[in-house]
This record gives structure tokens, sequence and C-alpha cells, in this order.
């Protein structure tokens, strides 16, 4: 016993310890069912009522203090508002505080409350309570509930995914447990078939009482669409409102409601990609979401580790996007890579012979030239299949690695010797392809041009230029041009490394398939298709010219964010999973979230075998055919898993041609999911042969699936099934995450059932040649395996979890730099965000608007002489130097600059007030003239020195603020316009940034660091812009005391916009840029839907005002040419 299992022993373990804390709390809630389950349904819901009250009167005494701050603001000077902002955010966390330590004292009889209301929906057809007016909202759109009279009749069955459901269930002890974890803000880890939705429903129905919202997030549309319908009615029952955004199209007022509802259900993506939106949007009124208060997030390993690397990203076309080089270079490369592919199989060749003829007459030099061979083979191309195969034979594997350790010793001192003979070197574990130079001298011959692909020596050619005797516009004139060779030919070398990669390392129907001439990626966790990915930095344009489909654009990012830091946003967040505890360190790393492990509801019987490994993948999957025949035919079903769409392929094609029937679930068809997982639990009667006589028995369905992650469908399994022995699972090779393995295991043995699991594994498979033991090879060959045989033991079943323990660690360490990168963009967004949001709001517009002006004037005095203040005062703030040279010199920086700030801040005063009194002229002409009812809208010209803007404002909210709201709208408007066009090309300069620091690397230091250090300069340079900009324009900005356009001449009331347009920036110089801006913010980034068919519109008449709102008939407007 070591010392680790003595302390366990003494305090025990984290899951006993865990247990033990949460079992008070689960009493508690059982003590108060009994009391509930005796109230009669309208009492048990006045009880939801009061329950509820008494949560929002804990905060009321703190909301009232900061709707008091709130009314102080307006009479408050703006250079003094923001101790009163400073004092409303502290509140609002105290708000947040309070409510959660309400919710604590109110969770047992809550969660006895939705125990009662399980059990009543389960056990009584009908539940029959007094109607109020939201069961009436609910009788006219849903199909669960109906009005007879004074009284509302809630039947316990509705539609929910499609399908008619009837409610059957109330909640375990076991999920009571799960609910706590999952309120305090934890990851309940919980087994398949355990019940981790129903469990959802007591801390979703015990937050949502806050009315600050609850996100149920899931991994696909038809989870999140099925759930809110299937779990919806619970809720609604107790008057709690509940809705789906992935059922409504992004931007709209459905969506919009979506939010607002108490609990909302959605995907990853979509709740992702609203924040984006958000943060893209010109008015309050086309915000959609809420405070991020509560999530708990559903199969939370997939979203938070497993998606979470891949950013959400809106793009939008750039300048001449399609001028991309991945076609022209793509043939070129397609003919290196087979001239390496001839070159790869001449060494393996000659290894093979010089192997042969070495070990037989004990040449010790020739069988080290043939490893050589054989190592030079690998690093060529290490996913050729000869090459795999002849390394499971006996000894060979063991040899290369002691070859390449020679090449690799004093930091790969010697590995040029190896791999100059090579055309380019593949590095599989760190997924990199680098050119030699014998590749660079290839592809200068096959272009007629040794320059082409060479990078120049940019600092050597800078220090000829500098040493040289040119003039310095003649110098400046070389500079440019050596920069833009660069720039030239590292695109060029760029574009053939991502082509090798997408030759060499990413495969058609495992990496990715091909639908509707796109090339889509397939999850490498749960084998599903993942639409509207693609990936970065030029590789998927590379994959696409691969495989001869059309190469999208190039595009620029408009907004971006990780899943990791979307969710760390959250006031709380929770979240449950099947396999969670292998990632439990990573969890706590990055999220600050503890994985508590539940226990279940019945004791796991399934039956876990040792893993069987075999030499060969031809061996090992004979094998596993002759495993499927046996349990299939003594009536047990089996479910096979696989790690690729090409193995899932492989296998169904063995088993046609035993004429075995059999269902596939992948990628490519992962649209048939609930029929086949339904089934796949079943046995039918068939006929087998024994002893050559047809025998009729009950025969076990097979299937077999690219990984069950995911799936949100348990396989339930009939009583004959459950007699013969259970579902048996048949995994053909151990994934790179234990988590995966984990997940195929629990789809057996749900609620105590009995199964059994077992996996297949060849010393071929990519985690065994990547990352095992090599004891295990050294094994099989001492013991003379011979074909066909394997080898079984634990021993071997703890090597390979330990080789995925390797990988485990080495993608954390993957994932947690990329957040490092990704924390750098994500501390300047955050600030971007809020400045963005203050303008949107307006309400601490003033307070902005101030502080980039005391900036500016602090920036020009700390920066300038006085001759130098005197012209920045007029380039930035259009107006004369406020100080003397001698003041300039005799005060104080900091008294000079409040002097000056102060004289700055009177005269941006003034300049308003002149505004607001020119447009407040025209505006009460225009609001008491007898034709200004028939105005809503009306466009106000600003002028700004070359700048024209066009502001529309609501004509009555003009009137009645003397015009302040014009002015407000343009600081508006013009905040956002600049912040957004900032942001946009901060966002390209730092992938800019982010891909030339890597080659930091081979001058000894670390690319994380200068990415820093050179982002902060850019987040500087950006903010600077800003202030300028924005200063520069609004201290030049007026109103000419001109009638301005109306948005419609003489437009009668009835035909104008129901609600005010957006202020819309337009400059002289066009806005095409925010116009592309909206159209991808406006794309819809939900799941592809069936598309329907189309349906002819009845066009107005010629002589109707045209619908498009503009008052002008349609024949004269959109029905001109028709």
């Amino acid at each position: 016993m070591n010392f680790v299992s003595i302390l366990t022993k003494i305090f025990g373990d984290k899951k006993s310890r865990d247990l033990k804390a949460y079992q008070p709390l689960v009493e508690k809630v059982i003590q108060a069912y009994p009391a509930v389950q005796a109230l009669t349904n309208d009492e048990l819901r006045a009880r939801v009522q009061e329950i509820k009250k008494g949560i929002l009167e804990s905060a009321a005494p703190l909301r009232g203090q900061i709707k008091q701050l709130q009314d102080s603001i307006q009479g408050t000077p703006i250079q003094d508002r923001a101790p009163i902002f400073q004092q409303i955010d502290k509140l609002e966390k105290d708000v947040l505080d309070t409510l959660e330590k309400a919710l604590d004292e109110a969770l047992p009889e809550v969660f006895a409350i939705v125990k009662s209301t399980a059990a009543r929906f389960a056990h009584n057809e009908e539940v029959v309570v007094t109607a109020n007016d939201f069961d009436r909202e609910l009788a006219a759109s849903h199909d669960f509930v109906d009005i007879d009279g004074d009284k509302a009749i809630y039947h316990n069955h509705w539609m929910a995914g499609g399908n008619d459901v009837k409610w059957d269930m109330v909640h375990f002890d076991v999920q009571l447990f799960g609910g706590i974890v999952l309120h305090q803000g934890k990851i309940a880890e919980m087994f398949t078939g355990e019940g981790k939705t129903l469990t959802a429903t007591l801390p979703v129905f015990l937050n949502a009482l806050t009315g600050n919202g609850v996100h149920v997030v899931t991994v696909n549309d038809y989870l999140a669409k099925r759930d809110s319908e299937w779990m919806g009615p619970i809720y609604m029952f107790h008057g709690l409102s509940v809705d789906c955004i992935d059922k409504h199209r992004p931007n709209s007022a459905e969506r919009r409601k979506a939010y607002l509802a108490d609990i909302t259900f959605g995907t990853n993506n979509e709740f992702g990609f609203d924040y984006l939106r958000d943060n893209m949007a010109q008015d309050p009124k086309d915000l959609v979401q809420r405070k991020h208060n509560f999530a708990i997030v559903d199969e939370v390993d997939s979203v938070l580790i497993d998606d979470a690397r891949t950013p959400l990203i809106i793009s939008g076309p750039v300048p001449k996007g399609d001028d991309q080089l991945f076609e022209q270079y793509q043939p070129l490369v397609e003919r290196l890579v087979d001239v390496q592919r001839k070159l790869a199989t001449q060494y393996l060749a000659d290894a093979r012979k010089e192997i042969a003829e070495g070990q037989a007459s004990k040449d010790k030099k020739m069988t080290e030239e043939g490893f050589l061979a054989l190592f030079r083979s690998h690093k060529a191309l290490p996913k050729n299949k000869p090459l795999i195969k002849f390394l499971s034979e006996p000894g060979i594997k063991a040899g290369m690695l002691s070859t390449e350790e020679i090449y690799m010793e004093n930091n790969n001192r010697r590995m040029p010797e190896a791999t100059d003979p090579l055309y380019f070197v593949v590095d599989e574990k760190m997924k990199s392809v680098d050119l030699t130079d014998k590749g660079n001298e290839w592809l200068a011959r096959q272009v007629d041009d040794p320059q082409l692909f060479v990078l120049p020596d940019i600092a050597g050619e800078m220090a000829q230029i500098e040493a040289s005797d040119l003039s310095e516009e003649e110098k400046v004139a070389q500079k440019d041009k050596v920069y833009n060779d660069y720039a030239v030919k590292s695109e060029r070398v760029h574009t053939i490394q991502q082509l090798l990669k997408a030759y060499t390392m990413f495969s058609l129907n495992d990496d990715y398939v091909i639908q509707d001439g796109e090339v889509k990626i397939v999850d490498e966790q749960t084998g599903r298709i993942m639409e509207g990915r693609r990936w970065s930095d030029g590789l998927h344009q590379a994959v696409e010219a691969k495989e001869h489909v059309k190469v999208q654009d190039a595009t620029q990012t408009y907004a971006t964010i990780t899943l990791q830091n979307y969710f760390r946003m959250y006031h709380k967040l929770s979240g449950m999973t099947g396999t969670a505890v292998t990632e439990a360190g990573e969890f706590w790393d990055i999220y600050k979230l503890d994985v508590v492990e539940v226990p279940t509801n019945r004791t796991v019987i399934r039956k876990d075998m040792n893993d069987r490994v075999y030499r060969t993948q031809r061996e090992k999957y004979n094998a596993v055919i002759e495993e499927i025949v046996r349990v299939r035919e003594s009536g047990r079903p089996v479910l096979v898993g696989t790690t690729s769409v090409e193995i899932s392929e492989l296998l169904s094609r063995m088993l046609s041609l035993r004429k075995i029937p059999h269902q596939v679930l992948n990628a490519k068809l992962h649209q048939k999911e609930a029929d086949i997982v339904a089934l796949a639990g079943q046995s039918q009667k068939g006929t087998v042969m024994v002893d050559g006589k047809p025998v009729e028995r009950m025969l076990g369905n097979v299937t077999i699936a690219t990984n069950m992650a995911g799936r949100g469908t348990d396989i339930k399994l009939s009583p004959e099934v459950k007699a013969a022995g259970g579902l048996a699972i048949i995994g053909t090779e151990r994934h790179e995450s234990r988590r995966v393995d984990r997940q195929l295991r629990g789809r057996s043995g749900r609620q105590g059932d009995p199964g059994s699991s077992v996996f297949y594994v060849s010393l071929e498979d990519n985690l065994m040649r990547l990352f095992a033991n090599e004891r295990i090879a050294r094994v099989m060959d001492r013991l003379g395996f011979k074909d066909g045989e394997m080898i079984e033991h634990s021993m071997i079943t703890r090597s390979i979890e330990n080789a995925q323990k390797k990988v485990e660690e080495n993608h954390f360490g993957v994932r947690k730099r990329l957040l490092e990168y990704d924390d750098v963009m994500n501390k300047q967004r955050t600030v971007v965000y809020e400045k963005r949001h203050h303008a949107l709001m307006g309400e601490r517009l003033g307070m902005d608007i101030s502080d980039m002006i005391w900036d500016r004037v602090c920036n020009i005095i700390e920066n300038n002489d006085y001759e130098g203040c005197r012209q920045r005062f007029l380039e930035i703030m259009a107006m004369e130097v406020p100080f003397t040279a001698e003041q300039k010199e005799t005060m104080k920086p900091d008294d000079l600059a409040e002097e000056a700030y102060q004289k700055v801040l009177e005269r941006f005063r003034q300049k308003n007030e002149v505004m607001a009194a020119n447009a407040n002229k025209v505006v009460t002409m225009i609001h008491d003239s007898p034709e200004g009812q028939h105005y809503e809208m009306i466009g106000v010209p600003v002028i700004a020195g070359q700048h024209q803007y066009g502001i529309r404002v609501n004509i009555q909210e003009a009137y009645d603020s003397h015009c302040e709201s014009v002015v407000t709208a343009f600081h508006k408007t013009l905040m956002l316009h600049t912040i957004d066009e900032a942001w946009m090309e901060n966002l390209r300069l730092l992938d800019e940034l982010k891909h030339s620091v890597q080659n930091a690397s081979y001058e000894q230091k670390d690319p994380l660091l200068i990415f820093k250090l050179e982002s902060v300069k850019l987040f500087d340079e950006m903010v600077n812009r800003i202030n300028d900009r924005c200063v520069s324009i609004m201290m030049r900005a007026m109103i000419p005391e001109l009638r301005p356009r109306t948005e419609a001449d003489g437009m009668p009331q009835q035909q104008a916009p129901a609600s005010p347009q957006r202020p819309r920036l337009q400059e002289s110089r066009g806005d095409s840029g925010s116009a592309a801006q909206r159209e991808a913010a406006a794309r819809d980034t939900r799941d592809r839907q069936p598309v329907q068919p189309a349906r002819a519109e009845k066009l107005p008449g010629r002589n109707d005002p045209c619908p498009c709102g503009s008052g002008l008939k349609f024949k004269n407007c959109h029905g001109r040419n028709l």
C-alpha cells in the first residue's frame, strides 16, 4: 500500500467527502416533500408565487438604492459621475449575492415542489387548477393546456422533438443530489441514463424565480428544441416562461422575446453568436441578450473543452478576397507529395531488404542503414499504410525508435543528416510540415525561379540600405520594395505549407466530409458535422483546393470570441455530463469549476473487460467481426464504437459481406440518429445456421456508431435483451481521450441493466503508434505471437490508459496555450465592448466622452513642447491652446492638464448647446406646423470639416428634449462607428501578429511573450486613434441653420414606421464597411434547415403605398421595373 492509498484510507477520497457533504442537503429536501405533496394543486402554485415574492423582496432595499443613484445621475456634472456608476456596479453585485442567499434558503422546499409537480403529472392524466391569465395564454399556443370555464386542465402528454411523449418521470434521490451540485455552480458527473435532463429541472426552476433568466445550453439544436418542449410544461405549470432561441431567426423580435423568458434553451454556438451580434448592434432595440446570470451546460466536457478551442467568428468579405494562391499552387504541391511518396516507398522497400538481410547475416551496419531508411520513410509520410503495417512486425518499431534517439541527441543536432534527403518533413505529433532545402530546390526547378519561395533576409537588406549612399526618399522606396517582396513571398510559402499539411495530415471521411460541394469539419469527439466552422489560417482553403471544390473567398473578422471566454462571463456557471472527472483539473484551472461525482440510482453491474491487443488492424477487425457474430447470435444487441467515418464504413462493408443486418450512425448519417438509437437496444427473430441446419432464435441488433458523445438519447433494452445479458459494447480503437471511451462504455448498464464492454486495439492504431509504451510491442515480440493471436491483461489496459493520459496532458497544454493567446484578445475585447455598450445605451456616454477629452489633453501636454501643443490643440480640439508658453514651463503638468481640460470641456458644452439650439429651431418649426403631425422621423444633417453625417431621430423626442437627443444621437452614432472600424482593424492586426510571432521560436524567444508585448502596443494605438477621431469630429461638428430633410415629404402618419429607426451613420465617402458588417451580423448561424418551397406572395397594386416604408407609390419605388 503506497502513501496515497494510506491517506485515502484515513481521510477518504473526494467522492466520499462530497457524498458526506451533500447528504444533509438532500435529507432536507426529502423532509420537506411530504408537506408539499399534501398541498392541493392551487395551493402548490400559490406557494411558488409566495417563495418567488420573498426572494425578490430580499434584494428590494438594494435595488431601491440603485434607483436613487440612477435618478441622481442626470443632475450630476459629467466629470463627477464616475463614483456614482462605480457604486451602482457594486450594488448590482450585492444584489446577486443577496439573491443567491435567498435561493439557498428556499432550495429544500423548491426542490420538493418540483419533484411534487413531476409526480402529479406522472400519476394523473390531467392536473386541474384555477385558470389565470398565463394559463389562458398557454392554452392558445400549446396543446397540453385546455381551459374549461375558470379551470385550466393540464394534460400529462405533449409534443416534444416531433414525438408525442407522456410524462412518467419523478426525481430520484440521486437526482436531488445532482440538482444541488448544479445550483452551487459545479459540474455534476452523472452516468449515462441517470436522467441529467430531469436533474437540471431542479436548479433551473429555483434560479428562474429571481427573474434574471436561466440559460440551458445544449450541443445541438435538436436537443435544445426537444428539451425545451419536453421539460417546459413543468416550468409553465407554475407561471415560468420558457423558450428556445434556436427556433427563431437571429436579430428577430421572437429571439429577443426568447431571451426575456425566465428559462431559455439554446445551443452553445447560438448563445455565443448572439453575444457577438449584440456587440455589433447600432441601436439598443437591436439587442437580444440580457446580463449573463446563470447557465447550465449539458455535455459540459464537449462544450467547454472540445468546442472551446474553436473561436466563434462573424466575418465578411474583404477586397480581393478571391485573390488567393491555393488553386494556383495545388497542382504543384500534389506533384511534390507524389514525388515524396515515391521516395518514401523506396526507403521503405530498402528498409525491408536491409533489415532482413542485416538481421539474417548479423551485419550491424546494414541493419542500422535499414532502420535509418525506415526512419526516413516515417518522417516522409508517417500515415503511409504499408509503413504502419511494417512497423507492427516484431522488433521493427523498437529498432526505428532507437535510430530516432540517435539523431535527436544534443537537441536534434544530427537530425538534418536523416531528413536532408527528403523534400519535406512531417511531424505527426506536432501536426507540422516543414520544407527541406531539397524541397525548396525542387520547387524552384518546377517554376524556373530559384528565389520564388525563398524569404529574403529583411534585417540584412535593411542594414545594407541604411549603409548605402541613397537619399532618404530612395531609402524609403527601397525599404518598401523589400517589405513588399517579403509579404508576397511569405504568402507563397504559407500557401505551400498549408497545402502540404492538407495533403499529409487531413483525410477525407476522417477529419472532414464533402457535402453539397463544401468541405465540412467532423468533430473528432462527437463524430458530428460542425456546421459553419472553418479551419483558420488558410488551412480550410487548402483542403478545399486539395478536394477540387470551390475555394471560399478570404474574409475579414468583424467579431470573434471563444466559448471559453464567453461562458466565463456568467455570474454562475454549472454543467452536467457523464464523463468529466478525467478533465477535472482543466475545468478547475480554466473555469474554477469543481467536478462532483453523483452516485448512481442503481448499482452498475456492467462487466468491463480488459483490452484485447492485436498486432495489426487486419487481425483486430477480423476479431471484431467474429465477436459481433457471437454476441448477436446469443440474442444480445451490439453497439460497435469507432473513431472515424472511414472505419465505420469499413466495418459496414465487412458485415455486409457476412450478410449481417446492421445500422450505421456517423457524420454522414446523423440525421437518422433518433431512429437508429431507438432500435440499438432491441433484438428480433432471425435464422442462423447451427451444425448446417437453420435455427430460428432471437438475434441482437447491430449498430455501428462514430462516437456516442452528446447523442441525448438513451439506449433502452427490451426484457428479452436483459434476460440475454444486455447490450454489448465493442470499441474498435482506444480514443485519444479516456472520456470518449467512458462515454461509449456508459451506453451499456444504465439504471442497473446488465451489459458488457470491451475494446479491441492494434499496434497500428494512432494512439498506440504515437504514445503507447513500447513494452507492449516488446512483450508480443518476446512471446512470439502468431497471426490472429491477442494479448489481454489488466497491466496492458493500464498501460494504454497511461498513453491516453499523455495525450490528454498534451492537449491540455495546447488548449491552455491557445487560451493564453485568446486571453490577450479577451482583455481588449472586454474594454472595447464595454465602451461600445456605454455608447449604445447612452447612459454613460457623457462620462466616456469626458474621459476621452481628458486623455487627449494629457496626451498632448505630455508628448509635445508648446508649439507642438498649439498645433495638436488645433488639430484635435479645433481651438487655440488654452495656456501660454510660460504656463507650460512653470505649472505642474497635472495642474496644467486640469486647467486645460476644464476649458476644453466648457467649449465642448458650448458647442453642444449651439448644435442643439440650431436643430431646435427647425424641429420646433416643423413640430408646431399644421403638417407636423404627419412626420415621425426627421433627418438632421451634421457637418464636421469634410465629413457629413445624416442623423435620423424621432421628432417628438427631439422636441421634448430641446434637441439634446439629436446631439446625443450624433455622439452615439459617431462613437459606435469609430469603435467598430478600429476594433475590426485591430482584430486583423492581432491575427497577423499571432501568425508572425511564431517565427520567434527560431530565435530562442517565447512567441507568447512577444505577442503580449506587441498586442499592448497595438491596443494603445487603437485607443489613440479612436480618441483622436471622436474628439476631433465632435469638437468640429455643427448643425447648419437650414431646414433639414424629413424622412419622407408629406408621408401620412399611418404609413410611418411603428417605431423609430436606429440612427444610421452616413459619410460622404460611403459606408460600405458598415453595410457589410450589418449583413454579416444578420446572417443565420443556426444549423442548416431543410429548404422549403418558395411561395409567390401577392404584390401590392401599382398605386398602393410601397411596403418598404418610403411613402412613395409602389409603381414609383420598388415596382418601377415590374
